[in-house]
């Protein structure tokens, strides 16, 4: 239910900043340390989305790496599997330089103007 609740949240955010216009494109920033199910997210927000602004948005989602940061050396290294030891200093304080990410990046809406034309772009 973990993606159910980010959605609700996507939608909630994305209708406010859309002002009753219809959204045609959402792009999200996701960490790679959120544990977030690209489909199941996909499916909630179709859900969650039906008869709002949101209802057939087409979804981007950035993946964002996990990098941590060695707060002695500085040194940053994209990881896979958490390992909070530095490769150069060994262990110490490390801390998520990126990874825990979850916005909404941008979204795309019509116009008033662009819902009436109907010459192909």
């Amino acid at each position: 239910m973990h993606e159910f609740d980010l959605s609700n949240a996507i939608v909630q955010t994305v209708n406010k900043h859309a002002a009753g216009r219809r959204v045609t494109h959402i792009t999200l920033r996701v960490g790679r340390l959120r544990q977030v199910v690209k489909d199941t997210l996909l499916f909630y927000l179709a859900i969650v989305g039906k008869d709002t602004p949101c209802e057939g948005a087409t979804l981007e989602i950035v993946d964002v790496p996990a990098v941590l940061r060695c707060n002695t050396c500085e040194n940053e290294w994209e990881i896979e599997i958490p390992a909070f030891i530095c490769g150069t200093c060994g262990p110490g304080a490390v801390e998520v330089a990126t990874g825990e990410e979850f916005m909404v990046e941008s979204i795309e809406v019509e116009d008033e103007e662009d819902a009436a034309c109907t010459a192909p772009r």
